[in-house]
């Protein structure tokens, strides 16, 4: 069996080779992936060395900061499950991995051999089995394997494929020699990352990226989103990228990759199964999926057949899989294939398969379940890593779940042999890696770290295909450990450098002529959290605006038992807003939601909105804590109502005039409408205290229209007239309902076979009713009424569309 070095190399001294000007002496060690197996500077990183080399520490860290900046501009996060599952930036390590194109060349074949043979070894687990059969895998590392789905068994894939994106973990050893450290075949997570590390480091060295002859990354996407296109058994089918949801740690790559690809990003519980196809729930009905790009574990795919415990899957999936009525990107079960225990067999099984050897060897590895690997992995303790057999991590990446053999004590060495062999069937044996290191830049100045390679194999029509490039994932130390991303590990790009100019491909159709495509259906679930979050939005200014008032009069009286401002505290009360902060909880509370709506649909949200929306509720979050009641609180809610404005803005000018929006709109419509019919019930009865007129318009924002439109002083009929029943006024109850009717007539099935839809109904009614009203005949009793139909309204509107 090939095995893996052991130790790291001496550091190379320095050579004629090294680019002109740059300053080595600023290097505490020379970077292995800098320099060939003679030691010289490899031909590929010259130029970017040699132009670093001319930058000043000011100039690179303002390359640096333009990186940065795009990324957190681009809203670019990964999930920290060390840190309370908190969301932070995406580490980017800035300095790019160079490889030529022709060392690449050689990778890309032993790695399009190794996809091969993955994809022989699954068809043959959940087809013949010949493989335990004729013993060259050991059935425990199949019937025993959690990630054997057993009712899988002889289901054959519609494609006729079993995997159709993987990705492969590799590492050099300081030799030069490439390993393939571990295989992703259940949901292979990266690509899209990939493509935002390639986007965010250009930003840094645009010029010398201009200059040198990188491959580009769109020809490999383009490929595999024909190649799912052609999956398609009919006209009408979507294609989806199914995710476990927000909560995961690289949704932000699934929203990223089904907007750039044009795919619907779906949940488990969008789609349902009906006479054995796939439908995903829309509001204009039951939709059609036939191919779904898989990033949730397969075991969670179907509660029904699988893991009955998963609240993210979706009944019935399994017997679609049957049908043949659905393609899913990989097939499930294939998660099997990560079992670390497997590499130790790969080398017998490809060259039973494949009739040779691998091309790119795997990391030395021995399944302990057999005798002689015991011995062998006990007599070398110290340069083993003893972990879990069934696990689907290399050892840095698996949480401390394996031991290091040199760092045990000598009482401990000496009961390894028991430990084997009490355990050892769930046991593997790794020889330990010493990794290449690549530049990084710490602390002004570049220094090696180890580095791993995230590489990606996509099948097209042409068989596969290798990304040129990927991502490197770099250690923040000097210990290999510390390059998985929850360990603080960051990430680089990865530079695939052609000596000759390459092709610059993009996503976009060549052709001149161009057909129009509406856009796709919108689930039922994504129209919930858009009408939602309009309502969240409407909710947050309609408080803020009274809060402002109320804190403007409060800062000139400062006695908060004034009859108007009492008044209007009564009013809070009724809404849950406590007024023991000058910036309430309950108003935090509105803004979050607001966002986690938007987190829910971050494939139908511009980056610029989403930026506006967290710097929103950043800055609620900062004034709860330090905003004083009276001048402090008025400024504060001033300076959110102009972000919140901004936010707005943003969406009212940027989103597509289609479905989506129309639910966004109807929510806000509505939600201003119960705002200002309470408020006017509360503030213009019979017992409503001096003041409360003019405090109605400056909340209504309509002061100024008052003055033009009515020659009279404030009065309860003028204020009622502009805030209730003024069509063009956009404060008014009855604008809003004016909105929703004609926001409800371009909606999906708004009438079916000639009669209006129940929420079409109600919101004509309701319309109809409003607009026949006088200000004279405005009442607390009709406001009342009204703002319980205006609720109602809403319950209609989600049994007709988001059920």
């Amino acid at each position: 069996m090939a095995k893996a070095p052991a130790t790291a190399t001496e550091s190379k001294t320095e050579t004629d080779s090294r680019p002109r000007g740059f300053d080595y002496a600023a290097l505490p060690g020379i970077a292995d992936e800098m320099l060939g197996t003679d030691g010289n500077v490899r031909p590929v990183w010259r130029h970017l060395l040699d132009a670093i080399s001319r930058m000043s520490e000011r100039e690179l860290h303002e390359r640096f900061a333009r990186t940065d900046r795009y990324l957190r501009d681009a809203g670019v996060f990964y999930r920290d499950y060390g840190k309370g599952s908190s969301e932070r930036n995406w580490p980017i390590s800035h300095i790019p991995v160079l490889i030529d194109e022709k060392e690449w060349a050689t990778l890309s074949e032993g790695l399009t051999q190794r996809a091969n043979l993955l994809e022989e070894i699954v068809a043959d687990f959940y087809g013949a089995n010949r493989l335990v059969k004729e013993g060259h895998i050991p059935p425990a590392l199949v019937a025993s394997n959690p990630e054997y789905l057993r009712p899988m068994v002889g289901i054959k894939p519609a494609s006729g494929h079993y995997l159709h994106f993987c990705s492969f973990e590799i590492g050099r050893g300081p030799d030069g020699n490439w390993w393939v450290l571990a295989d992703r075949t259940q949901a292979p997570s990266g690509a899209g990352f990939a493509l935002e590390n390639r986007v965010a480091t250009t930003r840094a060295f645009s010029d010398i990226y201009a200059e040198t002859h990188v491959h580009r990354l769109a020809s490999f996407f383009g490929a595999f989103r024909d190649t799912l296109q052609s999956h398609r058994q009919h006209p009408d089918d979507r294609i989806a990228v199914l995710t476990p949801g927000p909560a995961n740690e690289t949704y932000f790559e699934h929203a990223y990759i089904a907007r750039y690809l044009g795919f619907m990003l779906l949940e488990g519980e969008d789609l349902t199964v009906v006479n054995g196809r796939v439908m995903v729930r829309t509001v204009a009905g039951l939709k059609p999926v036939g191919v779904l790009w898989r990033r949730l574990d397969a075991s969670y795919a179907d509660p029904l057949e699988l893991n009955q415990q998963s609240h993210i899957g979706t009944p019935g999936m399994v017997q679609a899989l049957r049908n043949e009525a659905l393609t899913i990107v990989n097939a499930l079960g294939t998660g099997i294939l990560e079992t670390r225990a497997l590499l130790a067999f790969m080398p017998g099984v490809c060259r039973h398969l494949l009739g040779e050897d691998l091309k790119l060897p795997s990391i030395a590895t021995w399944w302990c379940g057999q005798a002689s690997e015991r011995q062998h992995v006990a007599g070398n303790i110290e340069r083993m890593v003893i972990g879990p057999a069934y696990s689907r991590l290399p050892f840095f990446d698996d949480n401390g779940q394996s031991v290091l053999g040199s760092s045990l004590r000598e009482t401990a060495k000496e009961s390894i042999s028991d430990w084997l062999a009490a355990d050892g069937h769930r046991l593997v044996g790794q020889e330990v890696v010493t990794l290449s290191t690549t530049p990084a830049y710490v602390d002004n100045q570049l220094v090696p770290r180890p580095m791993s390679l995230r590489v990606f194999a996509a099948r097209t029509q042409d068989g596969w295909q290798i990304m040129p490039g990927g991502f490197a994932r770099i250690g923040s130390s000097h210990d290999v450990s510390a390059i998985a991303m929850q360990s603080g590990g960051s990430a680089a790009d990865v530079w695939i450098v052609s000596e000759k100019p390459v092709e610059r491909t993009t996503l976009l159709p060549a052709e001149e002529s161009f057909t129009r495509n509406m856009p796709g259906s919108l689930p039922s679930r994504a129209a919930d959290n858009l009408f939602w979050l309009g309502r969240y939005i409407e909710r947050s200014e309609g408080a803020l605006r009274i809060l402002r008032a109320w804190h403007g009069r409060y800062a000139e009286s400062a006695d908060p038992k004034q009859p108007l401002l009492a008044h209007v505290v009564r009013y809070l009360e009724t809404l849950d807003i406590e007024m023991s902060d000058a910036v309430p909880a309950s108003l935090l509370n509105n803004i979050n939601s607001a966002l986690y709506s938007a987190s829910n649909i971050r494939d139908r949200f511009s980056p610029d909105g989403w930026l506006a929306l967290n710097d929103l509720a950043k800055t609620a979050r900062r004034f709860h804590a330090k905003v004083a009641p009276g001048d402090d609180a008025t400024h504060a809610m001033t300076i959110l109502l102009r972000k919140l404005a901004g936010f707005a803005g943003l969406v009212h000018e940027n989103m597509y005039r289609f479905t989506g929006w129309r639910f966004l709109s109807i929510g806000r419509y509505l939600e201003r409408g119960l705002h200002m019919t309470r408020l006017l019930g509360h503030m213009t009865g019979p017992d409503a205290p001096d003041g409360a007129y003019d405090m109605l318009l400056e909340i209504g924002d309509s002061v100024m229209t008052h003055r033009r439109r009515y020659n009279v002083s404030t009065a309860g009929l003028t204020v009622t007239d502009l805030l209730a029943l003024d069509p063009l006024n956009p404060r008014s109850i009855l604008f809003q309902l004016n909105e929703i009717r004609t926001e409800v007539e371009q909606l999906p099935n708004a009438f079916v076979n000639g009669q209006m839809s129940p929420f079409y109904r109600e919101a004509m009614r309701l319309h109809s009713g409003l607009a026949v009203m006088t200000p004279e005949g405005m009442n607390t009793a009709i406001y009342r009424q009204l703002e319980k139909d205006l609720e109602h309204l809403s319950d209609v509107l989600a049994r007709t569309y988001l059920g």
